[in-house]
């Protein structure tokens, strides 16, 4: 599907009947300038160009009004509340630039964080928009019987992965379904467990959407199921996971019909020039230079680049020291499943201006997927030529050595997937993968271990492992990189068993920390796992020691750091009978 900027289809408000319950009474009676009335849009062509709107919102724009941040704090990738929360990376920049991010990479975020708020209204506006379409599916006369199960499907997908959003974030959560409205006075819900409700709207999706539809980017029927899997996942409901992950792997497909494959090289997951490919099960679209000033861009990761250069701004988003240590790798091609690849840190240029001379280590066994990962000094950046280190870094002895690179366009992509009518280059057309098959089939190895099955916990491993291993696609290689070489030493293995099933789930969380890093999964992960306090307490002591001051006597609070505060603005705004229906999370 062709991804439309909403704004330019529909006037923003719909009528007095949009309902987002987060605001208050003032906002819903005043009209939207150019709204358009239920009439107008009680037809096919209305309630499509509704469900656009509701697609339009998954990049994470908009919903900024009065917080003062940009679509960085709503970013469609989460990298700032899965990945820097997760330990996957630094904040970056300065320290007192967009420091609302600090509290939350340290897990103390406050009630009035402005980036919470946002976050809060942009994932509930996509809500709004989703059950919009659904309220005015009901009044269209025109719509053949196919097209209201295909459309109310999307909608309701649509709808469950932005109350999922939400509960990652927030874990208990207002549901609000299209039944909610102002004219009823039932929009002041309270807060509560809703995994079960966003269950049953991919279900419904599951059940109802076709395998192939009109468009690249729209949901389809193993969309819906492999997101349906995920939140089995968070349900721990392994079975049921286990089961429907096995029919996406044997038998799903894109949008556009073709079969779900791993790509050969790893560096092509995340490249612009081969999105939407066989990996890709549901993406955020992306698009520039479409005559709509980058508003169909990526522009939530707009600060995400290195600092000097054509690459754009800002010099946020720095890969950890422990990250890159991860990828360390034993005589057999196999990570440190014991977390020993901190004892001996990885050779970096801190500390080093870039005229002081540097060599890169060229001896320590590493796995390839580490420079498609992260920017390291001497090696290839993309197709940009060899990192330079510190003029690449804003602020090396604030937030360290490293680039980030899954998101970055390659220097023959300018003006091809970038936008040449914003502020920086960094407002891209490389869409973000929500699900891609590598997550299904490390979700499903999760599900088969805690199951009992052991072998297809091996073999699914092994296979994203294997393609891992394809030496066509290490950095160096042919003209992965412009024909730059890489001095690295990369080296991957298979595992040949799992001896039990203790081994088996440190193997499988750890091959999607590497696998999915900078995906913005790892927080979200250490979550369901319950093994926030272990792994980021010791993540933070790594950092210290290393030289990151920001998480210096740092500690993660058990029964408190697994979920952001409900915001203070919304429990305000959120009252019945003179008092807020929304309760505050255990802590705050």
């Amino acid at each position: 599907m062709k991804k439309y900027n909403f704004k330019h289809i529909i006037p923003v408000a719909l009528s007095s009947l949009v309902i987002l319950y987060a605001c208050n009474k003032s906002y819903l009676e005043v009209p939207a300038a150019g709204a358009l009335s239920q009439a107008t849009l009680a037809n096919k062509i209305g309630v499509e160009a509704l469900l656009v709107g509701a697609y339009s919102l998954l990049d994470g724009e908009g919903s900024n009004a009065g917080t003062g941040n940009g679509p960085w704090a709503t970013s469609s990738s989460n990298w700032v509340y899965g990945s820097v929360a997760g330990g996957d990376a630094h904040k970056g920049s300065d320290p007192g630039d967009q420091n609302l991010i600090t509290p939350i990479e340290q897990w103390n975020a406050t009630a009035s964080n402005g980036y919470l708020d946002q976050l809060w209204q942009q994932r509930y506006d996509g809500v709004q928009r989703s059950n919009e379409a659904l309220r005015i599916l009901k009044l269209a006369k025109d719509v053949t019987a196919a097209d209201v199960a295909r459309i109310t499907a999307e909608a309701r997908f649509l709808r469950g992965h932005y109350h999922f959003e939400l509960a990652k974030n927030f874990n208990n959560i207002p549901y609000i379904d299209e039944s909610v409205t102002y004219a009823a006075g039932n929009f002041a819900v309270a807060n509560g467990p809703a995994l079960a409700k966003i269950e049953a709207d991919f279900k419904f999706a599951y059940d109802n959407l076709p395998e192939t539809m009109n468009g690249v980017g729209r949901a389809n029927k193993w969309a819906a199921a492999a997101y349906l899997g995920k939140v089995y996942m968070f349900e721990k409901k392994y079975a049921e996971a286990a089961a429907i992950f096995k029919l996406v792997i044997a038998s799903g497909k894109t949008s556009t019909g073709v079969k779900y494959a791993l790509l050969s090289k790893f560096a092509d997951v995340n490249n612009a020039a081969t999105k939407n490919g066989s990996e890709h099960i549901f993406s955020v679209q992306m698009t520039v230079n479409d005559g709509t000033g980058a508003a169909n861009a990526a522009s939530g990761d707009a600060l995400n680049f290195p600092y000097g250069g054509q690459t754009g701004c800002c010099g946020f988003y720095q890969p950890s020291f422990t990250l890159a240590n991860s990828f360390k790798v034993d005589a057999n091609g196999l990570p440190f499943l014991d977390e020993s690849y901190n004892a001996t840190p990885l050779k970096t240029d801190m500390g080093l201006s870039a005229d002081q001379a540097y060599t890169p280590d060229s001896t320590t066994p590493l796995d390839p997927r580490i420079d498609w990962t992260v920017g390291r000094r001497g090696i290839p950046y993309l197709d940009w030529d060899i990192m330079p280190g510190s003029t690449w870094v804003r602020n090396q002895a604030a937030a360290g050595p490293y680039e980030p690179i899954k998101h970055v366009f390659y220097k023959s992509q300018i003006g091809v997937f970038t936008d040449g009518s914003s502020w920086t280059n960094g407002f891209t057309a490389n869409n973000f993968p929500i699900i891609r098959l590598a997550d299904v089939l490390l979700m499903a190895a999760e599900a088969a271990v805690e199951t009992g099955d052991i072998p297809t916990a091996l073999t699914n491993v092994n296979l994203v492992r294997a393609r891992a291993a394809n030496p066509a696609g290490f950095v160096g290689a042919g003209k992965n990189n412009g024909g730059l070489t890489s001095v690295a030493n990369y080296k991957i293995g298979l595992y040949t068993a799992f001896a039990d099933a203790a081994y088996a789930r440190k193997a499988v969380r750890f091959e999607r920390k590497i696998e999915l890093a900078m995906e913005g999964h790892r927080f979200y992960d250490l979550t369901r796992w319950g093994a926030g306090k272990t792994e980021l307490d010791a993540y933070a002591k790594s950092e210290a020691k290393q030289g990151y001051t920001s998480m210096s006597g740092v500690t993660y609070t058990t029964g408190k750091s697994e979920y952001l505060p409900i915001p203070q603005a919304q429990i305000d705004k959120t009252q019945k009978d003179g008092k807020s229906v929304l309760t505050q999370n255990p802590g705050y």
